[in-house]
């Protein structure tokens, strides 16, 4: 199982990445689909920062923490970076949803994968109890 999370962490440092370059891009960019779907507009919003530093570098920051702590075994500190990360993600996905009413592609693949870290952890953490039992 950390293996297979520290896979999906290694897909959300990508993923975090590409939204990264969108917010220090001034160009067109490839995910701006039509006037609901465009990175740029929430990337280049006043919700993409935390005080001076992107949101997706925050992400970064914590897929690979995940990642470290996935291969280092351990679980439990895995699944609160996971619980925190999947909060932090389902408050931005309230942003996009209700106050910018615009998605972004990159934001919307995030939380699928910190949802996937979060079951996998959950299950990880449980299938250990069970055998421990």
């Amino acid at each position: 199982m950390r293996y297979l999370i520290a896979l999906l962490a290694l897909a959300g440092v990508v993923v975090a990445g590409l939204a990264l370059h969108v917010h220090y891009s001034t160009d067109t960019q490839p995910c701006s689909i039509n006037e609901k779907w465009d990175c740029g507009i929430v990337n280049h919003s006043p919700y993409a920062v935390v005080g001076p530093v992107p949101v997706a570098a925050i992400g970064i920051a914590g897929y690979a923490m995940m990642l470290v702590l996935a291969l280092a075994r351990r679980k439990r500190l895995v699944l609160a970076a996971a619980v925190t990360g999947l909060g932090f993600s389902l408050y931005l996905t309230h942003i996009e949803k209700d106050v910018l009413l615009v998605w972004c592609v990159y934001c919307v693949t995030s939380l699928g994968i910190i949802s996937l870290i979060t079951l996998a952890a959950l299950g990880w953490l449980f299938l250990v109890r069970k055998r421990v039992a």
